[in-house]
């Protein structure tokens, strides 16, 4: 049955954060797939962003989610691929019920009072679309989202605002605009959206007193003065042959972050192509508490808004954005619906007293062919000809349009 609406500089450390959760065996029986799986499309998913320019910073988690919703309402080969990439072993309902649990569990750290952990969803369809109640009740249920009609087809601008005016409330403001102008249409019908925010004290602060410019060399081997955090104590820590890893705890324990420091001041890129899970679980597992000069840098990122759909084609996941091929039948009963877009943006500041960071995914799904994209914001060549004869008058190239 369908529901009908009528309502109107390059780092050379690599970040991760760790929650440190336990539940009960039988939660977790379901919950730990979902999470090694996050894990094993964490990797992928950096490799094929590692190649972007400066500094990369994401959650792997806001991507899982949002398209473990979208996941719900796909079927046949489209279902078989986004599983195949995201690493879903579970099959539907146990998949869906695990991401609760554990979203649940995340989002209980906030109430002891520690720090925050805000993580939340929300689903935003067409006006007057017939979506299935059964998807919609199956998201509503495992992901908590409230279901919030918009008129993509009438109000394209006003949609976009109410989303982006969503995700900047629930991420404290740190992440907005997340969906820009023109990434939706006339043609969207529906937009799934997760958001997290973080924000946490060091369980040790560096002293802004101790704080120093110093020298920090570039992925270019160049040097530049950055404001560089100092403090000497015990930590989590191990040097092996090609890396230091150090793990900073915050306050209460259950999150840490894991510095991973390449030996070579430029081995960020060798780090880079060796980076896999096995080699995660090893700069994780049981680092011993040593007594460590620490010097990290203050600094903070905002990365994206960046559209996935080409990184997602390239790990295997290709039916989805494909008109004739994608197969979302349990959204809608038909198969006219295709992924247009996967936004993400993120961001995160460190400094002495912490860390704050903030994600947000949007996958953006329309009706009918997915259009294909010209959009000329980079250097280009241009030619004006004579269409009969094919004769070439004029040639040029714009590289700065306002020069």
């Amino acid at each position: 049955m369908n529901r009908i609406f009528t309502v109107p500089c390059a780092l050379v450390i690599v970040l991760i954060i760790i929650p440190c959760i336990h539940t009960a065996a039988s939660t977790a029986a379901d919950r730990n797939p979902v999470v090694t799986g996050n894990s094993e499309f964490a990797v992928d998913i950096y490799s094929k962003l590692k190649a972007t320019e400066g500094n990369l910073f994401f959650s792997p988690y806001s991507i899982s989610t949002a398209l473990a919703m979208t996941y719900a309402g796909a079927r046949g080969n489209t279902a078989k691929e986004m599983a195949d990439v995201l690493y879903f072993s579970l099959e539907q309902e146990k998949l869906h019920h695990a991401f609760a649990d554990l979203e649940s569990d995340l989002n209980a750290i906030t109430g002891q009072g520690h720090i925050q952990l805000l993580i939340a969803n929300s689903l935003w369809p067409q006006r007057d679309y017939p979506f299935r109640e059964e998807f919609l009740s199956l998201v509503e249920k495992h992901y908590g989202t409230p279901i919030t009609p918009v008129d993509f087809a009438g109000a394209t601008e006003e949609a976009r605002r109410i989303i982006n005016g969503w995700v900047e409330k629930k991420t404290i403001k740190k992440i907005k605009d997340l969906i820009r102008e023109r990434d939706l249409t006339s043609a969207t019908v529906l937009a799934l959206v997760n958001a997290i925010y973080f924000k946490g004290d060091w369980a040790s602060k560096f002293d802004p007193e101790q704080t120093r410019l110093s020298d920090f060399t570039t992925a270019e081997g160049g040097t530049i003065r950055v404001p560089m955090m100092h403090q000497r104590r015990k930590f989590g820590y191990r040097k092996l042959e090609d890396v230091q890893v150090l793990e900073l705890p915050y306050v209460g324990g259950q999150l840490s972050m894991l510095i991973v420091l390449p030996t070579e001041p430029l081995g960020l890129t060798e780090l880079e192509s060796k980076l896999s899970t096995e080699l995660l679980e090893i700069w994780i597992s049981a680092l011993p508490m040593e007594a460590v000069d620490v010097y990290l840098p203050r600094f903070t990122i905002t990365w994206g808004t960046f559209d996935l759909v080409e990184p997602m084609q390239e790990l295997g996941m290709k039916d989805a954005f494909l008109s004739g091929r994608a197969d979302f039948s349990g959204m809608d009963g038909t198969r006219s619906l295709v992924i247009d877009r996967i936004l993400h943006k993120a961001f995160i500041e460190v400094n002495e007293k912490g860390t704050e960071a903030a994600a947000a995914t949007a996958v953006i799904m329309l009706k009918g062919p997915r259009p294909h994209r010209f959009c000329a914001d980079h250097p280009f060549l241009f030619l004006i000809r004579e269409n009969s004869t094919g004769s070439i008058l004029f040639l040029g190239r714009v590289v700065d349009p306002g020069a």
